[in-house]
């Protein structure tokens, strides 16, 4: 098939090396320019170069929606369109131009996490499995049917980072998988449609999503630090009103009672802060943190930046 590929960061990069890997011939590529948002510099291996290296068209564009792309696409005569991490709507001009529409790589479990961010949304809020999804493009953001989905499993000690590594792994042999089945005919029949009832959508993250909330159970507060391991930028709170990011933290043996944010003990080979909303009834584990870093970069164990207890880790400064 003649396919035109949509897509940006490494996402992208590894679908179109996986178009390249395949029996299919890629006709043009779309990509976005270079972005400074703090998340798109980050796993940011450019489509752009990977297909100029290989003589195939690229245009890059913020949105699909001007004339000059639309000819492109149509001179090109695609098959179908192949998208991933591509970071805004596509008209459906674009997607059901082709005769097998737009087939869009999206990194969750669809249904759910749908939007942006989801490998870290998923961390946060406990799943037991993380993976990618190939679905067919419609009007709404990441809702078309389903034709294929690969999964790994989520370990307790799991960072975003290796997640990541894990799902990306996968993308090369679902687009082959399903540009096969589309390819032969085989896909008849095994797309299946989302259960709505079970979507859920998540917007971009900021610097605001990584702010500690110590009224959260030291639980998800473990798992917050963990799904902004490096190099996405660190959960954070403050510390006589200068920035702290927590770079490694574990949830407490003991249980701990009073205000949340509290410096309270040392634990192991870390210090403890009071966390939860019911901290105050002394039930609540507290997080055990292990390794800071201040906004100079430098890091420190715990024990060796808390020299004494007492004092806060406040939201704001």
């Amino acid at each position: 098939m003649r396919v035109a590929m949509f897509g940006y960061q490494t996402w992208g990069h590894r679908t179109l090396q996986a178009l390249l890997d395949s029996d299919h011939e890629t006709v043009l590529v779309v990509t976005h320019p270079r972005s400074e948002h703090a998340y798109e510099k980050i796993w940011d291996d450019s489509v752009a170069e990977l297909a100029e290296k290989h003589g195939i068209p690229v245009l890059l564009r913020n949105r699909p929606d001007d004339p000059e792309l639309l000819d492109a696409l149509r001179e090109a005569r695609p098959d179908i369109i192949v998208a991933n991490n591509w970071r805004t709507h596509l008209p459906e001009e674009v997607f059901a131009l082709p005769p097998h529409g737009t087939l869009n790589v999206h990194d969750s479990l669809l249904p759910s996490y749908a939007g942006f961010s989801p490998l870290i949304w998923a961390l946060i809020n406990g799943e037991d499995r993380v993976g990618v999804t190939a679905h067919r493009m419609n009007g709404e953001l990441d809702a078309g049917d389903i034709l294929s989905q690969r999964s790994v499993p989520v370990g307790p000690a799991d960072t975003a980072t290796d997640l990541f590594h894990r799902t990306v792994d996968l993308i090369a042999p679902l687009v082959r998988e399903s540009l096969d089945l589309i390819a032969t005919g085989q896909d008849t029949g095994r797309w299946l449609p989302q259960d709505r009832s079970k979507a859920s959508f998540f917007h971009k993250r900021s610097a605001e999503d990584s702010r500690i909330d110590w009224t959260w159970p030291a639980e998800r507060l473990e798992r917050l630090v963990r799904a902004q391991s490096d190099p996405y930028p660190n959960a954070y709170a403050f510390h006589k009103g200068q920035r702290l990011r927590i770079v490694s933290a574990a949830v407490s043996e003991g249980r701990y009672g009073g205000t949340p944010g509290r410096i309270f003990i040392r634990e192991g080979d870390g210090v403890v802060i009071v966390a939860g909303a019911d901290a105050y009834a002394g039930r609540c584990r507290g997080l055990l943190v292990r390794r800071v870093r201040t906004d100079d970069g430098t890091e420190y164990a715990a024990g060796d930046y808390f020299r004494t207890m007492g004092g806060y880790l406040t939201s704001r400064p």
